[in-house]
Parts: C-alpha cells; structure tokens; sequence
C-alpha cells in the first residue's frame, strides 16, 4: 500500500473531523443534562464522524488497504464508540443508565436490519435470469422502471437484488456502464420504495406508530413526478452514451437464446418475506420478553426474524447450484453492509440522543423544511431513526399524542408527508444512506465496474437528484 497517500487519508480525516467539531460545537454548546435525561456532549460523535470519513477516503486514497481492512477499521470506531459513551458517563450517571437502552434497541434494530437485508440477498440470488437481452437504452430503462415498481411490492432490498444483476448482465459488453448502476440505486433501491410501508424502514417504522398502511399512497404525487424526471433523464443519458459504443455491442446474435428464468420458487419465499414483516405489524402478542431496565423483545418481532432466517435457509438447500454460479453468487456485499453498518449503527447513539434532544430547537415549522432536514439527515444516519425522531418532534410541536393524529388535518399530514418523502427520497443521496445502495456497489464491483468513491456518488446525486428535489420542494411543500 502507498505509504505517504495513507498519510495523506489519515490528514483529510483529521482534518475533516476537527472542522466538522467546531461548527458542531458552536451549534451544540447548550448540549447538557436535561429534564427528559442525559444528553451526551458533542464530543461524543467523534467515532461516528470517524467511521463516516473513513467511508469517504479511505477508498479514495488507500482502496486497497481499504479492501483488506474495512471491517477492522469499523471494529475500531465501534470500540472508540463505546469509549467515548463510557467517558461521557462519568461523574453524571451509570453508563447502563445512560446508554443501556438506546443501544439496546440500536442493536435490536441491527440485527432485524441485517436478517431482512440478508433473506432477501440469500433468496433472490437464486433467482437466475438468463438469455440474450440486448443493453438498449430502451431496455435498460424498462429494467429499471420495473425495479422501481416492485420496491414498493417486495421492498428496495427485494428488488434491488432480483434486477441488479440481469441488468449488469444485460450491459457486460458496454464501456459506458457506471451511470446505469447509479440511477439504478436512486430509483430502485429508493426512491421507489415510497408507496408502501413495505418499501422502506421508516414508513414501516411508522405503520407500526399507528400511521394506516393505505396512507403512504399519498406519496405518489411525489413519487411520480420524480420517477418520471429522473427516469427520462437517465434514458437521455444512456441513448447519448450509446452512440458512443462500439454497435456491435447491440448486435442480436445469430442463435439469440430465450430468457429463461432459474430458481422461479424463490419468488413464493420472497413472497413469504414480505408477508412476515406484514404480519409483525398486525399481529401483536400480549406477552412479551422483558430485559431488565434495557428494553422488550416482542414475539411478532422474533417471529418475523425467525421466519426470514427459515426462508433463507430453504432457498440454500433447494435452489440449484446452477442458479448461483450464474449470479456468480458471493456473500461478500451482504459482509460489507454487515461488517460496516455494525459501526455506524454503534457510533451514531450519541448522534440520535443529541438530535432527540436538541431537535425541537432547529426551528422546524414547515413541511419544506422537515423534507430537507429529514432527508439530509437520513442520508449520513440510519433513516429509519431519524424519521422517527422528527416524526415525535412535529408530534410534540403540534401538541399530538399518537401519530394517527397527523392525519387528521392538512397542517399536520403535509409535515408527515415531509418527513416521508425526505427520509426515503434522501437515502439516495449517499452510499451509506439506505442498505441496498452499498450492496448494490459491492455486487456492481465485483462485476469489474469502477464505482464513485464516497464523494464522487455524492457529487452525482447533487448534480441529479437535488434539482428533482428543490422542483419537488416548490411544487408539492
């Protein structure tokens, strides 16, 4: 590994991080005990700044220390994590008291993340689509729209990882193929998912408050509009860069062969994934089990997680090895996420704990500005808390006590639909923003595809998504 651009890493983020911690400070000075319980101080996000930097450029200047070493580096900021949050406890209160069920349901919401993350890789893996399907604009785009149809059906994962690979199969041939996969993770493994609780974690999050299933087809104003723009704009795109391409790349071959689809059972357990995590949001057991002064795990909760496990396992054991090695199947971008967002979801407690306590204060009185700070915040924090955050901040601004109250006028359900839109248009602004943007990165790379680095995607989404976003901003806020 080159010495002095490790260095040169190591600087940026130390730089980086000290500039980010006096702007915080200035911001976040008035942090401290509080009525409603210990506030962590600023300093306590370090690690979590830490681990997000070293997304950003360890890949830039040091990819392949980065390669080798991504989940050591994650293991450190965990640790650091933990050290800073024990230190913030002395002289105030009990680390456990502090601390012990904010990371309780951090890791909760962890392990659930990761078994619904990994049911739906393992299974549609098995889903192998074979034949000759030529890499036209036309095509491409169809993929894609289709991707972006079924997010809402069987969630951003479920479609993310059924198409990702037949469209990289479909475009192997062609130089130009960075762009496809970008607009790819902006559609389908987000924007997309806007039409039911079942696409993304924070509008099941809040199903689950109370908020009806149904209502979230408010969202599809929003969610056309946006298709439709950042779709055509992606058709504009590719058909521009076709005529760049060598024509024989679009030549139908003289024995074309049928699309054939392998592993087609495993579309009935992707079927029984999605039922499971409707059935936890209506299915309620009385019982439960209760972990000290830590927190409840639910029976519906570890039923969902235990038949997503079950599902998994049946599509190992029936799915042909054929149907693998076609999608030249690999646990590694299921790791990546694993290994990486064990870091962020550890860091990012005091982050939450200092939002829940300081977010009333960030002058919020606009649907508009819940869109942005929602969506802007979701893009580096995990969205499904951040929502929630912001949804129980306008709860208490408005004076509701349950979330179905923010249906019940146009003021309030406008908020919502802020919050909604924002947390899970926004996840495509970042790799780290929602879980299947990194695994579709680590599939897309292992493919041979450069991908961005951290800042070159987050140029992309600045120069394609936040124009959509400042229309959608003027016209539906």
């Amino acid at each position: 590994m080159n010495q002095k651009r490790l260095r040169l890493c190591l600087s940026a983020c130390g730089l980086t991080l000290g500039l980010i911690l006096i702007s915080a400070a200035d911001a976040w000075a008035s942090a401290g005990a509080a009525s409603g319980g210990f506030i962590p101080p600023v300093w306590t996000i370090i690690p979590f700044v830490g681990i997000l930097l070293s997304i950003a450029l360890f890949p830039l200047f040091a990819p392949h220390f980065w390669e080798h070493n991504f989940g050591k580096i994650s293991a450190v900021w965990l640790v650091l994590g933990f050290i800073a949050m024990y230190v913030s406890t002395l002289g105030h209160m009990g680390f456990i008291d502090a601390y012990g069920p904010r990371i309780f349901a951090a890791y909760e919401e962890y392990i659930a993340f990761i078994i619904l993350l990994g049911s739906l890789f393992i299974i549609s893996g098995g889903i192998y689509i074979s034949g000759d399907l030529r890499c036209t604009p036309t095509i491409n785009t169809v993929i894609i729209l289709i991707g972006t149809l079924l997010a809402s059906i069987i969630g951003t994962t479920g479609a993310a990882m059924l198409l990702i690979r037949p469209l990289l199969n479909a475009n192997k041939e062609r130089r130009y193929q960075v762009h496809t996969v970008l607009f790819f993770i902006f559609l389908v493994c987000n924007i997309g998912g806007s039409l039911t609780p079942i696409g993304d974690p924070p509008l099941f999050l809040g199903f689950l408050q109370g908020i009806p299933f149904q209502w979230t087809f408010a969202l599809t104003p929003l969610w056309a509009f946006s298709v439709v723009l950042i779709l055509g704009g992606y058709f504009i795109l590719d058909t521009v860069l076709a005529r760049r391409e060598d024509q024989a790349v679009y030549a139908v071959p003289e024995n074309p062969q049928p699309l054939r689809v392998q592993g087609v059972f495993n579309f009935v357990l992707l079927l029984g994934v999605v039922g499971s995590v409707i059935m936890s949001g209506v299915l309620h057991f009385e019982s439960y089990i209760h972990v000290g002064e830590l927190g409840e795990l639910h029976f519906q909760n570890l039923l969902r997680d235990g038949i997503m496990i079950v599902l998994a396992l049946l599509s190992l054991r029936f799915t042909a090895t054929a149907a693998r090695e076609g999608n030249n199947f690999n646990y590694h971008p299921i790791l990546e996420v694993a290994y990486l967002f064990i870091g962020i979801f550890t860091t990012m407690i005091p982050a939450l704990m200092l939002l829940n306590a300081r977010g009333g204060e960030l002058g919020l009185d606009t649907p508009a500005k819940y869109f942005w700070l929602t969506g802007i915040l979701s893009s580096f924090l995990d969205n499904a808390p951040t929502y929630l955050t912001f949804l129980a901040t306008a709860m208490g601004s408005l004076g509701l006590d349950h979330a179905i109250q923010m249906i019940q006028t146009p003021e309030s359900e406008h908020i919502l639909l802020g919050i909604s839109a924002g947390a899970v248009f926004m996840g495509a602004n970042t790799y780290i923003g929602n879980g299947p943007n990194f695994m579709v990165k680590a599939i897309a790379e292992g493919a041979g595809i450069r991908m961005p680095s951290f800042f070159g995607y987050l140029a992309y989404s600045v120069v394609v998504l936040f124009p959509v976003f400042i229309l959608v901003t003027f016209i539906f806020f």
